[in-house]
């Protein structure tokens, strides 16, 4: 028997359902920051509603339908990922658009593994098992949607491919996923090495600290790397560092900029606060995009250049 939905919840529900249309309908330009994953491009019209780019994550795909509910090829890709949600004003279809993507995907050079609709690729649990950005950034309508993912191989190197297209009311909503396969980087320095990079040339690059794209909030997964800070700077009482962060050159000028001086903020203030390192030994500043270390036209020498760095006085 069905339960009957709270009045509460209901009400609940409806304002969410409210905000989600707004915020959707009232967005006319990309997120702070994000692009197009090059040579799969966007439907033309469409505005970028979410961008998440890791350099070392993993991202859930369907290569196959589902049978009886349940997935036949699901496949868990570790490596970087990036996650673009699109939506595109009333007038396409979801077969128009989905086709479209299709069409560039072949192009690139991948290899459909499949493309089905609604009821071909099992409905709503399938959805269900497929890595989507949240509400409001990206919509998916189980009932209404076409699936796409697809392979290349390159120089030895594996990338994988899917677009999730379905319906917002009239807008239609999309997701790209990419997973471009790779092992995890060792982006531990420990305190000997900062130590020993402040001592030979004054500096040290730290890959081992995190932020979301866009945002100065330190994630979990920094403690590590600010532990070993930490360790470095009471072991040696006298020392004063800098804490200098950096971008890659995507995004303005000025945001960039202040960006970067916000994130060396935040591990400075982390420092103080949960390893009780005095705020005086700690300086900070940002340079955004002016110091960079690898090439900014290429995915790799981008990931290069967004870092913290400790400098010597």
């Amino acid at each position: 028997m069905t339960m009957p939905i709270p009045r509460r919840m209901l009400a609940v529900l409806a304002l969410l359902s409210l905000h989600t249309v707004t915020a959707a309908s009232a967005q006319t330009r990309d997120v702070a920051g994000s692009r197009d994953y090059p040579g799969i491009g966007r439907f033309a019209g469409s505005v970028i509603t979410g961008y998440a780019v890791k350099d070392f994550d993993a991202a859930r795909m369907q290569a196959a339908a589902f049978r009886d509910g349940q997935p036949t090829d699901a496949r868990r890709l570790e490596g970087r990922i990036v996650r673009i949600a699109y939506r595109t004003n009333p007038g396409p279809s979801i077969l128009e658009v989905s086709r479209n993507f299709e069409t560039q995907l072949a192009k690139a050079g991948f290899e459909t593994l499949l493309a089905c609709d609604t009821d071909a690729c099992g409905a709503i649990p399938f959805t269900e098992s497929v890595d989507t950005l949240p509400v409001p950034q990206m919509w998916v309508d189980g009932f209404n949607y076409r699936y796409v993912a697809g392979r290349k191989a390159e120089g030895g190197r594996e990338t994988f491919a899917s677009v999730l297209v379905s319906q917002n009311n009239q807008d239609i909503t999309a997701q790209v996923t990419v997973a471009e396969l790779g092992a995890i980087a060792n982006k531990m320095v420990d305190a000997a090495a900062m130590a020993k990079g402040l001592g030979e040339t004054g500096h040290i690059a730290l890959y081992g600290i995190y932020f979301d794209t866009d945002k100065a909030v330190l994630k979990p997964e920094s403690r590590p790397t600010l532990e070993q800070i930490a360790k470095l700077l009471t072991s040696q009482p006298q020392l004063n560092v800098f804490i200098v962060g950096h971008t890659d050159s995507q995004g303005a000028y000025e945001y960039n900029l202040d960006l970067s001086k916000r994130r060396a903020e935040a591990v400075a203030a982390e420092l103080a606060k949960s390893f009780r390192i005095a705020p005086t030994r700690l300086r900070t500043a940002g340079v955004g995009l002016l110091a960079p270390v690898g090439p900014n036209g290429t995915d790799a020498g981008r990931a290069l250049n967004r870092r913290v760095e400790l400098v010597a006085p």
